[in-house]
């Protein structure tokens, strides 16, 4: 994993790749929630708030997740703040979480206002599947107006935003889902073996009419795809239907 470029390298990175040729069909997430399938566009902003400080890396985790359904090229931009609070990413946690660290582009900024415009610029070159954006704190560069030009920007490249907030409130945005995440203690594998990263998520808003709710989900590195549990144990969904998974349709 090569170190965090600048904004100037991921100017220059997109620049030489330039938009990929992507199906007229536009991406969509299949969510199965409340029993039957709900599809949210891919091709747009989605919204991960950190239940509270401590579960950052959870929503980071769930956020890093929506972004890999979108196979390719992935830049991941990290506020300064955040790092200093939370650390450097490792590489070969992210190996084993299933990401491929040579499709892999980390970009570092200051701030949340330069945090937007890198997202934005991405978004709008169409280079990459999808953007992740790990911000932290409350700041008023976040706002309604920001987040549409996210929006638009995501659906002029064809590309899946994913902004990540620990620290912070939800407030009015164009974001097409917003989520609520914290970590909830895994399921043992066979012979003790640790189980795979568990979260207990919640659906705060979604564009799509779909009911919001909370669900346990956990990460198959192998699928690269959230999955149900296959048994309770202590692990219950609430309201009392079948847990989501989420895959790319």
């Amino acid at each position: 994993m090569s170190p965090p470029a600048t904004l100037s390298h991921l100017r220059a990175h997109l620049s030489s790749r330039g938009p990929v040729l992507r199906s007229p069909t536009a991406r969509l997430f299949d969510i199965p929630a409340t029993g039957r399938g709900a599809v949210f566009p891919a091709e747009a902003v989605h919204e991960v708030y950190a239940a509270s400080a401590r579960h950052g890396s959870a929503a980071e985790g769930f956020g890093l997740g929506l972004a890999l359904q979108a196979p390719g090229t992935l830049v991941w931009i990290h506020e300064d703040r955040g790092r200093h609070e939370k650390g450097t990413l490792y590489g070969s946690g992210l190996r084993e979480w299933g990401v491929e660290t040579g499709d892999l582009l980390l970009v570092q900024v200051p701030d949340t206002a330069a945090l937007l415009a890198a997202g934005e610029e991405a978004l709008r070159s169409g280079a990459p599947a999808a953007v992740l954006m790990s911000g932290w704190g409350e700041s008023r560069a976040w706002s309604l107006t920001a987040s549409r030009r996210l929006a638009l920007a995501a659906a002029a490249g064809r590309t899946t935003a994913v902004f990540v907030r620990t620290g912070a409130q939800p407030q009015p945005s164009a974001a097409e889902t917003r989520w609520s995440v914290q970590a909830t203690p895994s399921r043992a594998l066979e012979a003790g073996a640790p189980g795979r990263p568990a979260f207990r998520v919640s659906l705060l808003r979604s564009r799509a009419g779909v009911t919001p709710g909370e669900w346990i989900m956990e990460w198959d590195r192998e699928a690269r795809s959230f999955v149900e549990p296959k048994t309770s144990g202590g692990l219950v969904s609430a309201p009392a239907h079948r847990p989501a998974g989420i895959r790319a349709a």
